[in-house]
């Protein structure tokens, strides 16, 4: 059985006028999740983030976050937070959208690489580690689409398209059926379960990037 989970961290931009946007999908679930267990959010402003609590299955410390940071800084938060309460990088979950992934799809991994997403790389540099959990949530990709000239950068900073986005909604319905197996720490059952046979979407049981400019990047 892996480490019980105690970070779950939702990778997007702050503020309204990103808030439907691709680049948010990892917020979306973190959000979502957050709602189902009947918690809310409370802005934490040394470690940068809005945080709501839970406990572990194990009892300790169950921490939700949504850095306030833009995605390409988004690796202070998760570090500051994961070093002040000593927490390892396998005891971390980090929500983000992929752009390699096609609206629906929804992964669960350890470790990698950041394949050119900013929020990730940032969390690696800052830890020091890139072994840490992910979720990935499909956003597709402007190649997959008429608007393959369009650039990355400007594609993932607008929101997806309405039937892309009930797709993309669907897979996280999918991630939040698993949370039960999440939280007691079978993360390979929960991998398992995810990747191998559709999931429930009933909502889970309770328990247990920015420029020089200030411009969000990718």
């Amino acid at each position: 059985m892996a480490l019980p989970l105690r970070l779950i961290v939702g990778l997007g931009n702050p503020g309204r006028q990103y808030a439907l946007t691709r680049h948010n999908a990892g917020a979306w679930f973190v959000e979502r999740l957050v709602a189902a267990l009947g918690l809310s959010f409370q802005s934490e402003t040394r470690f940068h983030s809005l945080i709501a609590r839970d406990r572990a299955s194990d009892g300790g410390d169950l921490r939700f976050v949504l850095p306030k940071s833009y995605m390409n800084e988004s690796g202070f938060p998760v570090a500051a937070l994961a070093h002040f309460y000593r927490v390892s990088p396998l005891e971390i979950l980090i929500a983000h959208d992929e752009l390699d992934m096609k609206p629906g799809s929804v992964k669960l991994k350890l470790g990698g690489g950041s394949a050119g997403h900013n929020g990730l790389k940032d969390v690696v540099a800052q830890l020091g580690s890139g072994e840490f959990w992910r979720l990935r949530l499909g956003i597709g990709h402007p190649r997959d689409v008429e608007l393959s000239q369009q650039e990355v950068v400007d594609y993932v900073l607008h929101p997806p398209r309405a039937e892309e986005r009930v797709l993309i909604d669907d897979a996280i319905a999918r991630a939040l059926a698993i949370w039960p197996r999440l939280a007691s720490g079978e993360i390979e059952r929960a991998m398992h379960e995810l990747h191998t046979r559709p999931a429930s979407a009933q909502p889970p049981a309770t328990g247990g990037t920015a420029g020089d400019d200030g411009k969000p990047s990718p």
